[in-house]
């Protein structure tokens, strides 16, 4: 408690101090009451793009973020206005899996929500497959890549994906891996409040603090650098405005040699090229999920944009959804997964996960 220097010990106001107080009181309804955005700059690139007062922002966004990540997304006030209207043909939805993978994870993806997104997903694996050509047509894409779980590979596959979405000519570029549950709606929800025409990262990171890595200048020459990213596990989007000033080191193959310069992988590569060279911070969502967190903890199921894990659900439990769409919704089974259809919607959504049972763990290697 504050007492105002100078006076008799028990004495506690003061006008200066009740101003004090005041402006205490009004920094506090700000941090938990103000109206909650969907996405969070890095404090460092909110202090370089707020002005007037950067340290003030960077403190009072740090304690929202902090507030946000302990509860939940927010469910009260009024969430930021939306910038333009999306429809699903918008977003470029790309899966990265590999052929050991394809009746484990990939086809219960097909069964689910790729099966009512299959015009805006494109599936990235390394080996031709007769029966998921005939399901997914062009929207079957061959890398040629290595079927290991290596950097290489990794970044093979994400530089293909990259071009390809640059060839769309959509609005927004989402990446999600095989063993991920995508509720398409609500990501249209989360990108209709940000513009595709700026410079949009947004995603989830794993990490409590920026990854720092060694680049390479030259032969004899190196640098340390330092920067957030999304991690590839629970899914990212960029912005058509962001992608094209990438494209000096992410198009036509050069992905991978820039991940080479850094030693990291694709989901690293990503936030290297666009914190660290292009200087756009990353926008938090916390409406994206990864097997690196404590996934019990996750309220609101239907809302989130993306959860992890789903391939996990015995095939046996997967069955029609009804006679209207030939989509399957994996049904509960004890301490199994439950999918049911939105009211009103014929979109599957993901309405409880029971994240408690050992067998519902993310794979840690995802494709």
């Amino acid at each position: 408690m504050w007492r105002s220097s100078g006076g008799r010990r028990g004495s506690t106001f003061t006008p200066r101090g009740a101003a004090a107080a005041l402006t205490c009181l009004s920094l506090t309804l700000v941090v938990f009451v103000g109206p909650p955005g969907y996405g969070l700059r890095e404090p460092h690139a909110a202090a370089a793009a707020g002005g007037g007062g950067p340290v003030l922002s960077v403190y009072v966004g740090r304690l929202a973020r902090e507030r946000r990540e302990v509860s939940g997304s927010a469910r009260s006030g009024a969430p930021p206005p939306r910038v333009e209207r999306l429809s699903r043909e918008d977003v470029f939805i790309a899966v990265k899996t590999t052929d050991r993978y394809r009746r484990p994870r990939l086809e219960l993806l097909l069964d689910t929500w790729i099966s009512e997104n299959l015009p805006q997903t494109y599936v990235f694996t390394d080996g031709e497959n007769k029966r998921l050509r005939e399901r997914m047509g062009a929207h079957l894409i061959i890398t040629n890549c290595s079927a290991a779980h290596n950097r290489q590979a990794l970044s093979c596959k994400m530089a293909l994906e990259y071009d390809t979405f640059m060839k769309s000519g959509k609005k927004w570029f989402c990446h999600v891996d095989d063993d991920n549950y995508l509720n398409v709606r609500p990501l249209l929800e989360l990108l209709s409040h940000f513009s595709h025409t700026k410079d949009i990262y947004i995603g989830r990171p794993s990490l409590e603090r920026p990854i720092e890595a060694t680049e390479s200048l030259s032969d004899t020459d190196t640098k340390q650098v330092r920067f957030w990213f999304a991690t590839g596990g629970a899914g990212f989007c960029l912005s058509r405005g962001l992608a094209l000033k990438m494209k000096p080191w992410a198009s036509d193959g050069t992905f991978m040699a820039t991940a080479e310069s850094i030693r990291l992988p694709d989901d690293c590569t990503v936030g290297y090229i666009v914190e660290a060279l292009l200087g756009v911070g990353l926008t938090r969502s916390a409406l994206f999920h990864s097997h690196l967190e404590n996934l019990a903890l996750v309220s609101d199921i239907p809302r989130q944009v993306q959860v992890c894990p789903l391939s996990v659900v015995p095939r046996h439990l997967v069955v029609p959804r009804g006679p209207d769409t030939s989509a399957a919704i994996p049904r509960a089974a004890g301490r199994g997964k439950l999918m049911e259809k939105t009211s009103g919607s014929s979109e599957t959504s993901l309405h409880q996960l029971d994240l408690t049972s050992g067998e519902s763990d993310c794979f840690s290697t995802p494709a």
